[in-house]
């Protein structure tokens, strides 16, 4: 089964404003969750820029991979 059928992609910003024109203050959240369960399976707070990168790179994986492989990459990232 693809990932994204499995899990789902919840980005929080953390202000009215796009990245790019976001306070350095601010953190965004990005939550990925487990659609069967509701539980959360990865968490990040970061600063804005860092999370729309993140937010970008986890839809595509969330795309192209399976479930098992996306746990597997995104497990062992250190971010």
């Amino acid at each position: 089964m693809k990932a994204n059928r499995a899990y789902r992609l919840i980005v929080t910003r953390g202000g009215r404003a796009p990245a790019l024109l976001a306070d350095v203050g601010r953190v965004d959240h990005i939550e990925v969750v487990e659609i069967d369960g509701g539980e959360v399976v990865f968490f990040w707070d970061r600063p804005p820029h860092a999370a729309s990168r993140l937010a970008r790179a986890l839809r595509s994986d969330l795309a192209q991979l399976e479930a098992e492989e996306f746990l597997v990459r995104w497990g062992s990232v250190d971010i």
